[in-house]
């Protein structure tokens, strides 16, 4: 970046999309305008309505520390210090997963699952920043949310989000294992995005990915350690004609409904994302 220059909106990005994409980034013109509207407090419409527009002294010396940060493999979302989830803004940090639109179709089928029923009662299992949690209780109003999560950042991230959002009323949070904070209670519905990326290949995912908590990664040496576990321990805690809900990777939606054949399941549905993947798995209490 020469320094004397006059840097304008459409001449900072420009530079700022080739750098990163020099630096491996599969999304460089993206991260260069959501960091920079990040930075100026606008919508990113803002940035080609001004494309003229100066840059300040102190303006370019914060964005060159966040390109700094990007072109390390520190993700966007990070950098911001929030993410959109389903239409709301959530606040992230290294000691959560950041909400990806993947994840969007599991809260979309557990509304759909749920709709019209009066006061259903959901349990949103390994909640990392609460998105799942608080996406769920603000488009289904009459639900209350128990919400868990092993680590004790991720619960306090998750409780500052609820109340941001105003729903620290209806979404609890408790630090634990997997559902055993949860015991004596049963619900309608269990809902859980847990960690699913076998052992042996996260140093092998994107650095941005590895950046996050790989406590919120690993699933164990094929994946699918969680979902032994949810699947082997959740029937017992789902109310008559309630569910469990499970976001998965790519090629394990078999195996998770072969599970279901000794974990007290009756119906079994497997729902695909937007790319046409087989995303999402659900299993209806028998």
């Amino acid at each position: 970046m020469a320094g004397g220059q006059v840097w304008t909106i459409g001449a900072i990005l420009k530079w700022s999309e080739q750098y990163f994409g020099s630096h491996g980034a599969e999304t460089p013109r993206l991260d260069a305008e959501v960091l920079l509207s990040h930075l100026l407090g606008e919508k990113r419409i803002y940035l080609y309505v001004h494309f003229d527009q100066p840059l300040t002294a102190d303006e370019l010396a914060k964005y060159k520390e966040m390109v700094k940060r990007r072109s390390a493999g520190e993700p966007v979302a990070y950098i911001c210090g929030e993410k959109e989830f389903m239409g709301l803004t959530f606040k992230v940090t290294p000691a959560v997963l950041v909400p990806q639109p993947d994840t969007e179709t599991l809260v979309e089928a557990t509304i759909e699952r749920l709709r019209g029923k009066k006061s259903p009662r959901i349990a949103d299992i390994c909640t990392g920043s609460g998105a799942i949690a608080l996406a769920l209780a603000h488009y289904l109003p009459e639900t209350s949310v128990a919400a868990t999560d092993i680590s004790a950042d991720a619960v306090s991230i998750a409780k500052e989000n609820a109340e941001a959002l105003e729903l620290s009323e209806r979404v609890q949070f408790f630090e634990g294992d997997l559902l055993a904070p949860l015991a004596g209670e049963t619900f309608d519905a269990i809902v859980s995005n847990p960690p699913y990326i076998p052992g042996a290949d996260i140093e092998s995912l994107p650095r941005e990915v590895r950046a996050e908590p790989r406590l919120a990664l690993d699933g164990g040496a094929d994946g699918l350690d969680f979902y032994r576990r949810l699947v082997g321990d959740s029937a017992a805690l789902l109310n008559d004609g309630g569910f469990i809900a499970v976001e998965c990777g790519d090629t394990q939606a078999g195996a998770i409904v072969e599970m279901a054949e000794t974990g007290g399941f009756g119906k079994t549905e497997i729902v695909r994302d937007l790319a046409d993947k087989e995303r999402v798995v659900v299993l209806w209490k028998a």
